[in-house]
């Protein structure tokens, strides 16, 4: 089926958003990865693997602020970093893993800020025919994922945006899986105390820009154990919630998360019921619970 993109955003495959290997992408690296492939995608040319594309280096930037030092250091993360993607043999129906790279080439004007200044760049020929036979999609937004602060917040959007049109709206992950697909680095918040902070963090900006309000909880044996697996628990945004996200859309990006981190803890409930939870083993997140949690 032919996905195109429109209001809702951007139609990112399931096999890009559900890649793991990225722990060493940035917030900016992520937003400009998803600028080049949509721009790819919206060419009508993703089929041809022997395309390539070119759009103005002026599109690339994130902050009004960005330097060539940091844009060259962006594309140099992107070429460089080698994810996992799964797919299933179009032959055979067998599970399998492709391990590629995200970006062919990058072919980019030397001065970025000069008038008229181009990046031109091609996609990994294996990873092609894979977007393209996609079944599952996640309308991704450029202008959310470009207000983002933490690429943890972008990870949590998009595993969100994937599930959006299913009838669920609480999934379960074991928390190997669940770092995996948040692109947390080996060996990195490890106390379960500062994963928690992560999480809380990611949701708090999910929450201020996406179109989903989103609910993260961690599960434990007990209070002092390491954390088994993660919970999320997502919905439409009505009213109110939504009016307040056009309104956030409207400020700075500059000291965003601050600002958010402040109005939340000014608010009259007290701020540990708004971090992810803590559940015992053998504990069923309660859906209806779930979704009046973070509305109340």
């Amino acid at each position: 089926m032919n996905q195109a993109t429109n209001a809702t955003g951007f139609p990112k495959p399931a096999e890009l958003i559900e890649i793991t290997g990225t722990a060493a992408l940035e917030v900016q690296d992520r937003a400009i990865m998803n600028i080049l492939y949509q721009h790819a995608h919206d060419s009508g040319r993703l089929a041809d693997v022997q395309a390539d594309w070119t759009l103005p280096m002026t599109a690339l930037r994130i902050s009004k602020h960005e330097s060539n030092d940091r844009l060259h250091a962006a594309l140099d993360r992107l070429m460089r970093v080698i994810v996992t993607v799964p797919v299933l043999s179009a032959k055979t129906g067998e599970p399998r893993l492709i391990k590629t790279h995200l970006f062919d080439f990058f072919d980019l004007s030397a001065n970025a800020h000069a008038s008229g200044a181009t990046i031109r760049f091609g996609l990994p020929k294996q990873l092609q025919p894979v977007l393209v036979a996609s079944g599952r999609w996640g309308r991704i937004k450029a202008a959310t994922v470009c207000a983002m602060t933490s690429k943890y917040a972008i990870a949590l959007y998009e595993m969100v945006q994937l599930r959006a049109g299913m009838d669920r709206c609480v999934e379960t992950f074991p928390l190997d899986r669940f770092r995996e697909l948040m692109g947390v680095p080996k060996g990195a918040y490890q106390l379960g105390k500062d994963f928690i902070r992560v999480l809380d963090a990611a949701a708090l900006e999910v929450n201020a820009l996406a179109d989903y309000s989103v609910k993260v909880e961690v599960t434990r044996r007990h209070a002092r154990a390491p954390i088994t697996s993660v919970t999320v628990a997502w919905w439409r945004k009505e009213g109110d919630a939504f009016r307040a996200t056009y309104a956030e859309h409207q400020q700075p990006k500059q000291g965003r998360a601050a600002r958010l981190r402040a109005a939340a803890d000014a608010v009259a409930a007290p701020a540990a019921s708004r971090r992810p939870a803590v559940a015992h083993a053998g504990a069923q997140l309660d859906l209806e619970d779930a979704i009046k949690g973070i509305r109340t």
